[in-house]
């Protein structure tokens, strides 16, 4: 199994099921009630924050290199990725992780997803996207710009198709953290900057 000591934190009722793939967890943050299911890859990055109540499904994964937020209350169904990062293909380097870095050309960015944001299986979110707080993208779907809060999304690029109603799960969210006695994820605790950084060869 994996020692979670060589996470950067890890909170309580944490369950890591087996066959799943961890880079950089020294980068990566787990908070309370969470469950990763079998076959993930999560890369640690920059930063990777996993809050409270989260389940990431089977199959999916976190790559990039750059910085990924997940707020409490996320769930991602299987097969979802998140993409932080990317090659840049214009001509501007050579491309794949075998060249050495001086001749690649990438960026690197985030992506953050709000408070109770859920993704349906096979989405992709692409570099330098939030997800709002309450938004559903629907499977199969490619997040390519911000999603607005409470809305469902669906398509390729993503579009919203109606809106979320709110008002109970906001008043579950308070029960469940008073019941529990969860803090609350601030992100703010963590000192965050989210950015993109282009990096070109220079030789």
């Amino acid at each position: 199994m994996y020692n979670m000591s060589d996470f950067a934190e890890v909170g309580e009722n944490v369950q890591l099921y087996p066959l799943c793939t961890f880079i950089n967890m020294n980068k990566i943050h787990l908070k309370s009630n969470i469950i990763i299911s079998e076959y993930n890859w999560i890369h640690g990055g920059e930063r990777c924050i996993i809050g409270n109540y989260i389940h990431i499904a089977n199959f999916s994964s976190i790559a990039g290199g750059g910085v990924c937020i997940f707020e409490d209350f996320v769930g991602l169904s299987a097969s979802v990725k998140i993409i932080t990062g990317t090659e840049l293909v214009n001509g501007e380097g050579l491309t794949n992780p075998t060249i050495p870095a001086e001749f690649r050309a990438i960026k690197r960015s985030y992506v953050h997803l709000k408070k109770h944001s859920f993704l349906g299986t096979n989405v992709i979110i692409h570099p330098g996207v939030t997800v709002g707080e309450g938004a559903v993208i629907g499977s199969n779907s490619v997040v390519l710009n911000d999603v607005e809060p409470w809305t469902i999304n669906v398509g390729s690029p993503a579009k919203p198709i109606k809106k979320r109603n709110n008002e109970y799960i906001h008043q579950l969210e308070k029960k469940i953290y008073t019941k529990y006695n969860i803090k609350p994820l601030n992100i703010e605790d963590f000192n965050l900057v989210k950015e993109e950084k282009i990096i070109i060869p220079n030789i």
